[in-house]
């Protein structure tokens, strides 16, 4: 079989499958690198609050670079739009988020034909163990701070009271508000007005501030960046053994070429071995006629 593969061909094929081979290689270390990469910014830089308007825009998805990140932003609540959000727990009680619609002053609004004028951010005010005697937005101009999260996606939960959402969705509070919205909310921790805190953490909202704290992801690896690497490694694999297949394919083809060559040069050795033995024949039946001949004629 070495004869095979040190054919010109098989070694040309051969050149060719470790340069593929090397370049899957190169591309599982890639996928590798890629697992350990983290889209989620560090608690260093997310601690730093930054202007709303600098993290992100109205209508674009949010990246994961600012999940997490601090913001503020200036505008005012509307207290027409507001929704309260079951099922979330605080030290351990479950209650509710009372999330309000908050008009980001200088927003500039998404391009579409149902955008609006104003835009809009919604803002987790606090939390509260009971849906009744929620207090109203402060009203005025104000200052926030807060914490800036992903929109959670929405789920449709039939059996809620008028004014509750199972999730604090963007998409879903843009068609319940009418009104175009940042596909992120802010979770509150200042509400400044005229210089004072009168929000949750102010304790002047009748509200529980929302404990969340910064999106650390810096321990975190990417299977499925893992698993592509090991993929590249097999298909580096691959094409190593099928040019050994085909090699071997080749070896087997030559081998049955010789045996055909050989069964045919035994099929004619046997068939001049006929011809002899009835030749041989054909003189043996000549040589006794002829003495019989001899004394039938005396």
């Amino acid at each position: 079989m070495l004869k095979t593969a040190l054919k010109p061909k098989w070694i040309a094929a051969l050149a060719f499958a470790l340069a593929v081979a090397a370049a899957f290689v190169l591309l599982s270390q890639w996928q590798f690198s890629r697992s350990l990469e983290k889209d989620v910014a560090p608690p260093s830089v997310t601690e730093q609050v930054q202007p709303l308007h600098d993290i992100m825009d109205p209508g674009e998805p949010m990246l994961g670079t600012a999940e997490g990140q601090l913001v503020t932003a200036q505008g005012q609540f509307d207290p027409g739009k507001q929704v309260l959000v079951p099922s979330r727990l605080q030290d351990g009680e479950e209650g509710y988020w009372v999330v309000t619609a908050f008009a980001v002053d200088g927003a500039v609004p998404p391009v579409g034909t149902a955008a609006t004028k104003e835009v809009v951010i919604p803002v987790a005010r606090g939390w509260t163990a009971s849906p009744d005697n929620v207090p109203t937005a402060p009203a005025g101009q104000l200052s926030i701070e807060g914490r800036l999260l992903n929109s959670e996606g929405p789920e449709l939960a039939k059996d809620l009271p008028e004014g509750q959402v199972k999730a604090l969705s963007s998409a879903e509070l843009t068609n319940i508000w009418s009104v175009s919205t940042y596909s992120a909310f802010i979770v509150s921790h200042s509400e400044v007005l005229d210089g004072k805190d009168v929000g949750a953490s102010g304790k002047a909202g009748g509200l529980v501030p929302i404990t969340v704290t910064a999106t650390d992801q810096n321990d975190k690896i990417n299977w499925l960046n893992i698993f592509y690497s090991a993929e590249w490694v097999l298909f580096a694999g691959f094409a190593v053994f099928l040019w050994w297949r085909l090699v071997a394919d080749d070896y087997r083809r030559d081998q049955d070429e010789l045996f055909d060559i050989d069964a045919e040069d035994d099929a004619d050795h046997d068939e001049d071995d006929v011809d002899a033995e009835d030749d041989d024949d054909a003189d043996g039946g000549d040589h006794s006629a002829g003495p019989r001949a001899g004394i039938d004629a005396n």
